[in-house]
């Protein structure tokens, strides 16, 4: 079945912008677009940085994912993509579309270093965006796009949560 991924809230631009940001994600990802393959078999292909890119895609909603049986009666999972078009239709404040493409486009190493600050800071419980955003003096849009950004982080209701794979 052909799904297009529909883009209504602004923040949501942003997995979108970093989805194939890279040579090796845009490669994994025409990939699992002509096939599903493993993440072992990404993994020969392209390294450590294919099978970042596919857990990314996973995140992001990119992806599905099925069980395949292997040949010593073990399951692996297999990945494919889930959409095979984007339908944009959002608009924001200047501001919001500021953060949200500041966001997206920021150096990784001030990115990582945001990530594990906000990481730190929700701990187990989580911690509503609010009370983040005042103490970290960043706006709630930005962020929203740090945690769509993010595989560590995930954004529920109005809290920040780890990632449950973390």
């Amino acid at each position: 079945m052909r799904r297009i991924k529909v883009i209504n809230e602004p923040t949501e631009l942003v997995p979108m912008l970093r989805a194939l940001d890279t040579t090796v994600k845009r490669q994994v990802f025409q990939e699992v677009t002509n096939d599903w393959n493993t993440a072992e078999q990404i993994e020969e292909k392209y390294g450590e940085e294919g099978k970042d890119a596919l857990l990314f895609f996973e995140k992001m909603k990119l992806v599905e994912t099925m069980w395949q049986s292997r040949e010593d009666n073990t399951q692996e999972k297999a990945y494919h993509t889930y959409y095979i078009s984007f339908y944009i239709n959002t608009s924001a404040p200047v501001t919001e579309i500021s953060d949200i493409l500041a966001a997206a486009v920021m150096d990784d190493k001030e990115f990582n270093k945001l990530e594990t600050k906000i990481f730190k800071l929700v701990g187990e419980d989580g911690m509503f965006i609010g009370d983040i955003s005042e103490q970290e003096d960043l706006s709630s849009t930005f962020l929203k796009a740090l945690v769509k950004r993010s595989t560590k982080l995930e954004y529920r209701g109005h809290r920040i949560e780890k990632s449950k794979d973390d």
